[in-house]
């Protein structure tokens, strides 16, 4: 299945916009999220301009903005810096991005366009409206960040709004949930969609009402498909996604020009390659490829863009592991049988889904099994190894319908079972942590160099906005089925720290800063995590310097034979993405940290910048003994020295230690 290239825009973006330092982006970042700018609602025109919605692009130097329109004319999306503007005018050096799109369906009306919004500069805040000369909607922002290091972006489940039978009521509990998720974390980058947006596919009254929050018009909205939005075409009218795959395997019925929306896409953003899938198509009897098609295509993404990303997350809105009705639905055990060894064996970090309007954190799930019979529940750091993937259930974020928990049964606790937990019985044997308190929420994911924190933060309480409380849809509220007082807006509900694995190897890493002073910082973990070298000092503007230590490496040997050992390494390059700088820039010293098996240390090695020779990029003795040596354990260790050219582009590389061991 085609899936795209990374656009050259994407590239040169970051490359242009690597004067910003790192250090200064992430420690000085502003507390602002985005406004709307006060100006007439509508100039003279006859268009009518509505459901205007900020999207997500193929990466962080892009945005799509998508529109309603009731003529069927050449419209187009403005955009200048916010700082250009006068008196909230746009300049004469405004960019103007012509909007494409056809006509809505009947139930629908009028007319849809959307227009992508690419090279945009980081750390930039630009205005933007959509429409023609006089006929032009009001102004909103959005801001970009840094194109480089950490994030953290918001993940909302099932606003499904109307399914209350209250829509103003759904509405009022989910733009409050955006309220307060991004009052709380105003740098966060993206929302990203579990699916249902709306109750009734076609339903305009419901997505009128969905698209209301200003929100959605000032930060990137990264849609998915969900049962109740599938239905028709107003999901793909309201709601266009980057390096959409329409083909009709990835529809449930097959066809792409028929009623249904449907349609896979990924997209880059810094350190994470996203892929949604249209999980509505999991079986070929309605005439779609099913679940291997979904395999094919993440399967086919990965393999081209996967190291581009030091992180891969799925979306998705049927949840397979989830806790309450659709625990043991048909379908969910179909899916938990396809999915989870082709996720593990292609070393997906994070699973995010939706649909049973209550929350869960899996085990770390291997091949469609606990990966650790020893993690213990609730455990707040993982810690994966190969193949190990945490799936996550989210709660309603607009309060318009709970599922309650369900009960495990007898059917096994691996691949479709529903077996109980033999660590905690009442829960499902993939869930570490299940909840429903009938209150609002939201999945907050901390993007970090070494780790993702993915934490469940209540957005409500009991109290109105609640629309399934209010209207007695359910019959308590609070934690532990009522019995215990809610707790208050902004409280966790769980947090899971997750530290992924590095591989047989070591990975190094260090953080380049543009040609100015910065922090200098380095780790060790004791679990062989990742090498951090911290970010690299500039010297005399010429190349920039790192340090840092290898996990010490432990060598045993009580052979009876007291023959010869040597372990060596080499380094392959540094990359980030399609940037790179070559290995033999690091050079070491290597040491003995525990003396013992006759262990010595080998000779130091310049780094390739300063002596001119191929560092660790070739293999290198890091300790040895001769014939004869004792018996006994030792430690060997490494101080690391990277020097890295003056011209090397901002950003967070990576590169692998391959260490080999021989013996007679």
């Amino acid at each position: 299945m085609p899936s795209n290239s990374v656009t050259p825009e994407r590239r040169a973006a970051r490359h242009r916009m690597s004067v910003r330092l790192t250090a200064l982006a992430v420690g000085a970042t502003c507390a602002f999220g985005g406004f709307a700018l006060a100006t007439p609602a509508m100039a003279d025109g006859p268009a009518n301009l509505t459901g205007i919605v900020l999207g997500v692009g193929a990466d962080e130097a892009q945005r799509v903005v998508t529109w309603y329109t009731s003529v069927d004319a050449a419209q187009s999306v403005q955009l200048a810096p916010t700082s250009s503007l006068v008196a909230g005018d746009f300049p004469a050096s405004a960019v103007t991005v012509a909007g494409v799109g056809s006509a809505n369906i009947a139930s629908s009306g009028g007319f849809n366009r959307h227009a992508t919004l690419a090279g945009l500069a980081e750390n930039t805040v630009y205005s933007y409206r959509v429409g023609s000369a006089g006929s032009w909607s009001p102004t909103y922002s959005f801001r970009t960040q840094s194109f480089d290091g950490d994030y953290d972006f918001l993940f909302y489940g099932d606003p499904q709004i109307g399914s209350s039978g209250d829509t103003a009521k759904d509405q009022a509990g989910w733009e409050d949930t955006l309220n307060v998720s991004l009052a709380a974390n105003p740098n966060a980058e993206l929302l990203v969609s579990g699916g249902d947006q709306v109750e009734t596919a076609n339903t305009e009254a419901q997505w009128t009402a969905f698209l209301a929050p200003e929100k959605l018009r000032q930060y990137p909205w990264a849609a998915t498909i969900g049962n109740h939005d599938v239905g028709g075409k107003a999901y793909e009218q309201h709601l266009y996604t980057p390096n959409t795959d329409r083909s009709g395997a990835l529809y449930s019925n097959g066809n792409p020009a028929g009623t249904a929306s449907g349609g896979d896409y990924w997209y880059l953003y810094k350190d994470v390659l996203f892929i949604d899938l249209n999980s509505n198509s999991y079986s070929t009897a309605t005439g779609g490829g099913g679940d291997a098609a979904h395999l094919a295509y993440v399967t086919d993404v990965i393999n081209q863009h996967g190291a581009e990303a030091k992180y891969k997350v799925l979306v998705y809105h049927h949840s397979i592991y989830s806790p309450a009705d659709h625990a043991k639905d048909t379908d969910a055990k179909v899916r938990r049988v396809d999915f989870p060894t082709t996720f593990s064996n292609l070393g997906v970090d994070l699973v995010l889904q939706g649909h049973d309007h209550s929350y869960s954190r899996s085990y770390l799930n291997k091949n469609g099994a606990k990966a650790d019979p020893a993690e213990q529940p609730g455990q707040a750091d993982v810690y994966p190894g190969p193949g190990g993937v945490l799936y996550v259930t989210a709660n309603s974020a607009s309060g318009s319908k709970y599922y309650d928990l369900t009960a495990p049964d007898g059917t096994g606790t691996s691949g479709a079972g529903n077996g109980a937990d033999p660590l905690n019985p009442s829960s499902y044997w993939y869930n570490s942590v299940q909840n429903q308190e009938h209150v609002r929420s939201y999945v907050k994911v901390e993007v970090r160099s070494d780790k993702l924190v993915v934490e469940n933060v209540r957005s409500g309480d009991c109290s109105a906005p609640n629309a399934a409380v209010e209207l007695a849809k359910v019959a308590w509220c609070g934690p532990n089925n009522g019995s215990s007082p809610a707790q208050p807006v902004g409280s966790l509900v769980d947090s899971v720290t997750v530290h992924p694995y590095q591989g047989a190897g070591q990975h190094l890493q260090v953080a380049v800063p543009d040609a100015a002073p910065g922090e200098f910082g380095w780790t060790i973990d004791g679990y062989n995590g990742l090498v951090d070298l911290g970010t690299a000092v500039e010297h005399g503007g010429d190349y920039f310097e790192a340090a840092g230590q290898i996990n010490p490496i432990t060598v045993t040997d009580s052979r009876r034979s007291h023959a010869p050992w040597s372990v060596s390494a080499s380094v392959g390059d540094f990359k980030d993405g399609t940037k790179t700088f070559s290995g033999a820039n690091l050079g070491w010293t290597p040491k003995v940290v525990q003396p013992g098996a006759g262990a010595t240390a080998g000779e130091s090695v310049v780094s390739g910048y300063a002596g001119g020779g191929s560092g660790l990029s070739v293999s290198r003795g890091l300790g040895s003994a001769s014939q004869g040596h004792d018996k006994g354990t030792a430690k060997l260790g490494a101080d690391l020295d990277l020097k890295i050219p003056g011209d090397v582009t901002k950003g967070s590389y990576r590169a692998t230690l391959t260490i080999t061991a021989l013996s007679s």
